[in-house]
C-alpha cells in the first residue's frame, strides 16, 4: 500500500481538516466535517458532468457541514445549485445526512442501493420513538441491562435527525451505471458495513471509490442490528474477497486518505478479522456461557473497557455479536437458545 492522498495524510497527522483538492481535471474531493467523531470528516467527491456536477456522498447534516460543502463547491468555481445528482455509498448519516438539503437547493436526484433505501424508508416511516425502543430491546437481547441499554441508546429527541433522512429518488443495483454523463461509474454492491453499501468502479479512469468498505487505516464497524444482515461479517468478508479482482490505479475512500494497493489492503482487513475471531474464541473458552455484552468486555479495544459508553459501547457489543455469528456459521460456537443467548465454544 502507498499513500497517494499526501495532503490528506499530512492533515490527519496534524489533526486538521485537509484542503479541497482537484484530483483530475474533472474531479475534486471536498472534506465535510463530522462533529465529535474520531473520523473527523467525510470526503465528498464532486464529478464534472454536462451542465453541472455529480456528487458521491454529501456529508453529515450540520451547519458546519453545510458551510464546508458549499464553500468547497465555491472554491472549485461551482455552487450547490450546480449539483445534478447524488449517489450515496450507504445510508449512514455522515454520507446521506446533507442529501435532503442538497436536493432541496438544487433539484438533484438522490440514488442508493435498494437495501439501504428500505432501511431509510423504514426509519422515516416509524419515527424516532420506535427506533429507540427497538434498539433497546435488541441490546437487551445481547445481554445488556435495560437501564444500560437505554442510557447508551439515548432519547428519541437525539435519534430524530436519523429518521428524517432523504428518501432516494433512484435505486442502484450491483452492476448499474450511475447517471453521470461522461463517466462510467459502475455500482459494486459490497454488503457488510450496511446491507446496501455501494462502492463505485470508474471504468474510464480506473479509479475506485470505496466508501467505508475499504479504508486505509481502520476497519469499518461491522455490526449486527435488529433490521440488518443476519451474518454481516460473513457478508463483509465475502464482499472484500470479491474486490481482489479489481486493480484500480487509485482507491478513493470516504475517510482518511487516498491510496494504492487495494488487494493488499483487502488481505490486511481479512487477516484482522481472523485474528479477532481467534481472540473471541479464546475469551469464550475462559468465559463460557457468556452473552455478547459480557464477551465484549474481555476483548482488546482502543481504550480500557470501562471508558466505553453510549454509541461506542453499542458498536463494540454489536461488532462482537457479528463475530459470534460468523463463528457459529463455521460451527465453532453454539448458543443455549435462550431468550438472551449465551455462547460457548464448541469442543474440538
Amino acid at each position: 500500500m502507498d499513500v497517494t492522498g499526501e495532503l490528506q495524510h499530512e492533515a490527519w497527522q496534524r489533526k486538521v481538516m485537509p484542503p479541497v483538492e482537484q484530483l483530475r481535471p474533472d474531479l475534486w474531493s471536498i472534506p465535510v466535517p463530522i462533529p465529535h467523531n474520531p473520523l473527523r470528516y467525510v470526503s465528498v467527491y464532486a464529478l464534472a458532468v454536462p451542465g453541472g456536477l455529480g456528487l458521491i456522498d454529501t456529508g453529515w447534516q450540520s451547519d458546519e457541514g453545510w458551510e464546508a460543502l458549499t464553500a468547497g463547491l465555491a472554491g472549485i468555481g461551482a455552487s450547490i445549485t450546480d449539483v445534478r445528482g447524488v449517489v450515496v455509498t450507504h445510508m449512514h448519516f455522515d454520507h446521506l445526512g446533507l442529501a435532503a438539503a442538497v436536493r432541496e437547493a438544487s433539484g438533484a436526484w438522490v440514488a442508493m442501493h435498494p437495501a439501504d433505501a428500505a432501511l431509510v424508508n423504514d426509519w422515516n416511516d416509524h419515527g424516532a420513538a420506535v427506533r429507540v425502543a427497538d434498539e433497546i430491546e435488541f441490546l437487551i437481547g445481547l445481554g445488556a441491562d435495560r437501564d444500560d441499554a437505554a442510557a447508551d441508546v439515548g432519547t428519541p429527541e437525539s435519534m430524530e435527525r436519523f429518521t428524517r433522512m432523504a428518501r432516494p429518488d433512484r435505486l442502484l443495483e450491483h452492476g448499474d451505471l450511475a447517471d453521470f454523463t461522461g463517466w462510467q461509474l459502475r455500482a459494486v454492491h459490497t454488503p457488510g458495513h450496511t446491507p446496501g453499501h455501494l462502492c463505485f468502479a470508474e471504468e474510464r479512469t480506473d479509479l475506485f471509490f470505496s466508501g467505508d468498505h475499504v479504508l486505509p487505516r481502520i476497519t469499518p464497524n461491522i455490526s449486527t442490528t435488529k433490521d440488518g444482515l443476519a451474518d454481516p461479517l460473513r457478508s463483509f468478508l465475502g464482499s472484500l474477497t470479491a474486490l481482489r479482482e479489481h486493480r484500480p490505479t487509485e482507491v478513493l475512500p470516504a475517510h482518511e486518505w487516498r491510496f494504492t494497493g487495494l488487494g493488499e489492503r483487502v488481505d490486511q482487513l481479512v487477516e484482522h478479522h481472523e485474528r479477532r475471531l481467534t481472540e473471541l474464541l479464546a475469551a469464550m473458552r475462559h468465559h463460557p456461557a457468556s452473552t455478547p455484552w459480557e464477551l465484549a468486555a474481555h476483548l482488546t479495544w482502543s481504550r480500557p473497557w470501562d471508558q466505553y459508553e453510549r454509541r461506542m459501547r453499542i458498536f463494540a457489543v454489536t461488532e462482537t455479536d457479528a463475530h459470534l455469528r460468523l463463528l457459529a456459521s463455521r460451527g465453532l460456537v453454539r448458543s443455549d437458545g435462550g431468550a438472551v443467548p449465551r455462547w460457548t465454544a464448541v469442543a474440538r
